[in-house]
């Protein structure tokens, strides 16, 4: 990518609330991430993709409480969400359940390939946040897990 087209898409991002841009090319890839000043969480992102720890902070406060502390599950891709292998079928999980990182959670269906996604983590569902056959978003919490 050329250095004026780099520095426009910089100047975009500065201006505008997005606080993350990712360009991927046939041999490259650029990142553009920022902090914005008035945000109410702070993420942790580990190395392996999307599981993410949250921590909620009072925004006068910068007190965790440890009842607060939960992982959420991310869509790795757009598609649509699908809580059991086929229909009629029991789901994956459901709340309470017990799950390990290698655990299918559930499928994310993207032109017209079933991903199996996995919980990534060892704990308990404490909440499934999209409905069965419900389009999902790159990054859209799927699930909260207590950890174990």
């Amino acid at each position: 990518m050329k250095l004026n087209k780099l520095k426009k898409i910089i100047k975009l991002v500065e201006e505008s609330n997005i606080e993350e841009l990712e360009i991927k090319g046939l041999f490259r890839r650029v990142r553009i991430t920022k902090k914005l000043a008035a945000s109410p969480s702070v993420n942790v992102i580990p190395s392996q993709g999307s599981l993410q720890r949250e921590t909620l902070v009072e925004e006068k406060k910068s007190v965790e409480k440890p009842e607060e502390k939960f992982f959420s599950i991310k869509a790795p891709m757009v598609g649509t969400f699908y809580s059991s292998p086929s229909p009629g079928a029991p789901p994956y999980v459901e709340i309470g359940d017990k799950v390990t990182p290698d655990k299918v959670v559930c499928v994310i269906e993207a032109m017209k390939v079933m991903n199996e996604i996995e919980a990534g983590i060892s704990g308990i569902i404490k909440k499934v946040l999209p409905k069965n056959e419900e389009p999902v978003e790159y990054g859209q919490k799927l699930f909260l897990i207590e950890p174990a």
